[in-house]
């Protein structure tokens, strides 16, 4: 049954090129779930108008002529925060630079942009748009998210555990999807370039960006963050970011693997698979972690890790943008602690240190 159209999500375009704008409007008129609310092709006719049409959602072209994408998501987020997706067109370094600083500005996800009806792959990227701007667009935003978090929560035990008997980590795993770049970089930032463990990370974005991902992390901080090979030895002071579309998982003889198995629960990387597999071969050793994010992956697998003897942490819902995963972590029983952001780095620090919590 289609929606009605109060129902639809409104959708705000902002985009220089006509056929880019006519083509995305087409792709949204389409879609029984979304509305055009209004199609714009400058930053500037952007903030004129966002008052005026009031849009549930907007989709974000990154080079714009005068204002560009990212200073007019900052402008957004601090003037009338609504959920942003960014719609980017090339994966050259500066585009990709760009697209990434808008996410850590507040915008909540980044995808292809289309290039005409008759290209490669034109169905799947359309889809991938019009379901990303409708789930995004129920994403609550607040006025600055990006740089001013919200009132701290203090640390939530989980379950009255002892401290002592933990053991020292040897591997740590992070797991991230929506609001998750600006909250990695938070905590990767905090640590010094002789953490003394290597860091596998899975964040959702779609494969394309993946390289350019673990190019502006690495640009942010201390540590070197690339994105991970198959059967390489993973070193301290290093961050490997699964691949797109490839799981990543640490085999027991401490390799990493690099696996094409089918996605689970949607996602290919998978998180729980990741922790599934830091489970089997660090047991105790695995320090795992859950961010902000969409969904439930992750959440199984962070539960096997802990039941094997490792230390979890998911994200207090006071910081998370999206308590999705955090919050299935803790109904399945995988965190042994919830913090906020601002706490966890501090831990992850002094566990891996061997210093306790």
């Amino acid at each position: 049954m289609r929606s009605s159209p109060q129902s639809r999500v409104r959708v705000m375009v902002v985009e220089d090129s006509l056929v880019v704008r006519q083509l995305l409007a087409h792709i949204i008129a389409r879609d029984p779930r979304l509305i055009l609310a209004a199609a714009v092709g400058s930053a500037e006719e952007a903030l004129q108008e966002i008052g005026r049409v009031q849009p549930d959602v907007i989709s974000m072209d990154i080079r714009l002529p005068g204002m560009d994408g990212l200073e007019a998501t900052r402008r957004i987020m601090s003037e009338h925060p609504t959920p942003i997706v960014v719609i980017a067109g090339s994966i050259e370094d500066s585009a990709l630079r760009i697209s990434m600083n808008a996410l850590r500005a507040g915008a909540l996800s980044v995808v292809e942009k289309p290039v005409g009806v008759t290209s490669a792959g034109y169905d799947g990227i359309a889809e991938t748009i019009c379901t990303q701007l409708y789930i995004m667009s129920q994403v609550p935003v607040v006025r600055q998210r990006s740089f001013a978090w919200r009132t701290q929560a203090p640390e939530t035990s989980l379950r009255r555990e002892e401290a002592t008997g933990t053991a020292r980590p040897t591997i740590l795993g992070i797991a991230a999807s929506t609001g998750g770049p600006p909250a990695l970089a938070k905590i990767l930032g905090a640590f010094p370039a002789d953490f003394p463990i290597p860091i596998l990370l899975v964040q959702h974005m779609g494969a394309p960006f993946m390289e350019g991902f673990a190019s502006w992390l690495d640009g942010l901080m201390p540590l070197e963050v690339r994105l991970a090979q198959d059967q390489e030895i993973p070193v301290a002071g290093k961050v490997y970011v699964a691949p797109g579309d490839r799981h990543l998982l640490l085999s027991p003889t401490g390799a990493l693997r690099l696996s094409a198995a089918p996605p689970l629960s949607s996602q290919r990387p998978s998180a729980t698979l990741m922790f599934e597999s830091m489970a089997k071969a660090a047991g105790p050793k695995g320090l795992g972690v859950i961010l902000t994010g969409m969904g439930e992956d992750g959440a199984i697998g962070l539960a096997e890790l802990r039941q094997a003897g490792g230390y979890t942490i998911a994200e207090d819902e006071s910081t998370a943008v999206v308590y999705g995963m955090p919050a299935a972590a803790i109904r399945m029983g995988g965190a042994r602690v919830s913090l906020p952001l601002d706490l966890i780095a501090p831990r992850l620090l002094r566990l891996a240190k061997g210093d306790g919590e």
